[in-house]
Parts: C-alpha cells; sequence; structure tokens
C-alpha cells in the first residue's frame, strides 16, 4: 500500500480516449496517480457488469488509484456508455470473446504490459477470461460479484429485473448511460441468460487456465448469485472474501471497503518487484 490513512491523497491525472477496434470506437477513461512507484506496478483494468459503463464505477476507479498507487484503466463495452453501438446481437461467447478480442487492442493502445484483471458481475467472468489468455501478463485477478456459472439464484434474479424495466421510470435509468442503446444493452443481458442454450455456461475452462494469484469478492446478500461463485472462482487458486451485508453492487454499497479489500490484496499478491 503507498498511501496511509493519515496522509493527504495521492494526486491523481484522468484522462479520455477513444479506441478503435474492428466493430466501432470504444470510449476509455485512465486514473494515473502522480507517484513515482507507479511506472514499477501494473494497471489495473476494470471490466464493467451487463449494464455498466465507465460512468456508472462513479468515483471507486480514482479511490482505487489513489490507494493502490496504480494507473486504473476502465472502458465501454461496444454497445454500452459512450462507445459506439454494437453492430448486432453478442453470442454466447461473449464473455471469452471479450478477452480475446479487445483486450489484446485496449492494451496496444494505452502502452499496457503486465496488468491486474478486474472485473465486476459478468465483467469479473471477462477478467477471469482475460487471466486465463494473458497468464505471464495476468499479475493479479479480482472478481467482484462475479457468476461463474448459470444458477438459478442468477436467472430469477434476471427475472425480476425483466420486471421491473417494464417500468418506463426505469427503462430512463438505462438510458441516462446508455442513450438509445438502451434497450439494446437489456435485451442482450436478459435475452442471453435467460436463453435456455446459454444454461450449460461456465467459467470451468478458463478457471483452470489462470495462474496468478486471485482474489474473489462477493456479497452475503447478492441478489444475482450465491457464495459457489466465488467459491468456485477461488478454489485451489485464492481467496474467496465474502462481504457481510452487501449486496450485488460493492463499489456503490461500501466503496471504501472494498478498496480497502482489494488494496491489501494486492500489495501482497503483486508487491513492487
Amino acid at each position: 500500500m503507498i498511501s496511509m490513512p493519515d496522509t493527504p491523497p495521492i494526486a491523481v491525472q484522468e484522462q479520455e480516449r477513444r479506441i478503435r477496434i474492428e466493430e466501432g470506437r470504444l470510449f476509455a477513461k485512465t486514473w494515473t496517480p502522480q507517484a513515482a512507484e507507479t511506472a514499477r506496478l501494473a494497471p489495473i483494468l476494470l471490466f464493467h457488469d451487463s449494464l455498466g459503463c465507465v460512468e456508472l464505477w462513479r468515483s471507486f476507479p480514482r479511490h482505487l488509484a489513489q490507494a493502490t498507487g496504480r494507473r486504473v484503466v476502465a472502458y465501454d463495452r461496444l454497445g454500452f456508455g459512450r462507445s459506439d453501438p454494437h453492430p448486432g446481437r453478442p453470442g454466447f461467447d461473449f464473455v471469452a470473446r471479450e478477452a480475446q478480442h479487445v483486450v489484446p487492442r485496449l492494451c496496444e493502445d494505452l502502452a499496457v504490459q503486465d496488468f491486474v484483471a478486474c472485473g465486476h458481475s459478468v465483467g469479473g467472468g471477462m477478467a477471469v477470461e482475460t487471466a486465463a489468455r494473458f497468464p505471464t501478463r495476468c499479475r493479479a485477478l479480482v472478481t467482484i460479484a462475479a457468476q461463474a456459472f448459470v444458477e438459478d439464484r442468477t436467472l430469477e434474479g434476471i427475472r425480476v429485473a425483466q420486471r421491473d424495466f417494464q417500468d418506463p421510470a426505469n427503462l430512463a435509468r438505462v438510458e441516462k448511460y446508455h442513450g438509445d442503446k438502451a434497450r439494446w444493452a437489456l435485451d442482450a443481458w436478459i435475452g442471453t441468460w435467460l436463453r435456455p442454450d446459454f444454461a450449460d455456461w461456465t467459467l470451468d475452462g478458463a478457471l483452470a487456465a489462470v495462474r496468478c494469484p486471485v482474489l474473489a469478492i462477493h456479497g452475503e446478500r447478492d441478489e444475482y448469485g450465491s457464495r459457489a461463485h466465488p467459491e468456485r472462482i477461488a478454489a485451489g487458486r485464492g481467496t474467496a472474501h465474502i462481504l457481510s451485508g452487501i449486496g450485488h453492487v460493492p463499489h456503490r454499497e461500501q466503496e471504501a471497503l472494498l478498496v480497502d479489500v482489494i488494496d491489501r490484496f494486492l500489495a501482497t499478491a503483486d508487491p513492487l518487484r
């Protein structure tokens, strides 16, 4: 850990950019601490959830950068936030495809070599796939409320959300962040997970290829998955950390606690060399 509780916060420089991939342009943002150690520490790549985007991380990336002294990178997946619309429907391989086709371009554009993969919800699955695909470059893996397989509890949570989004006021909340892509984002999430032929999806193959230290964080009250998910992700690879009284979005419910848990893990899992 670089900053102590009784010291002034490290200044953080924010930068925005557009990154071109084959299907369109991605919006990305970086938070770079103004600290001597930053250049020697692997940056943290953030992967957002099924209805997420850079803006919905809120203050979490800045505070994570300040606490860890690491550059933090977040981006909007194609079809979300300020990135270009997606040209079609995502395939059932969309979690693995992000690691295969987007992460290499992101790292190239931002001059990232080694990194820490960190993702929330389905973004946690993308972080797992990224760690598996780049075993020599991924220094540590952090998942937050990630799903490792299709669980009845996950599907029930999605069905509840599906009903809630029939209310125009709830749809308007999604449109605030995704604009005219909101309906596509909802359909991509709900339509994919509730399809019977998606029921056999798991992260098991990717998890078997992960070689870095793992921290699987999960809220005790997560409405989209039981503690079976972090336990499967961490099994034989690291630690499952259960946050008492927390639901599916720890970075909004208890941001300071989440930052501290990740900071303490990285101080041991990927210390300064």
